[in-house]
């Protein structure tokens, strides 16, 4: 099911990772702003917790294959 996973290497989803982390570099990174928002218990609106799930994305994938690679050896 994540064989797809296998194809894609390691340096594009690190970069894309900290790229999706990071953007809009101002005021504040959306990634920061909602993981504080869900800290404060104030991410409720749809959009909000669409938007942390879109710029987490990548690094949900990155954290997959590397448990995916390492849990095969």
């Amino acid at each position: 099911m994540l064989s797809f996973l296998d194809n894609i290497p390691y340096s594009i989803l690190i970069v894309f990772s900290v790229i999706m982390i990071l953007i809009p570099f101002k005021p504040m990174p959306h990634f920061v702003e909602k993981l504080i928002m869900l800290k404060n218990g104030t991410l409720k609106k749809p959009m909000d917790i669409f938007d942390l799930f879109y710029h987490s994305a990548p690094l949900i994938l990155l954290i997959t294959k590397f448990i995916r690679d390492y849990s095969n050896r």
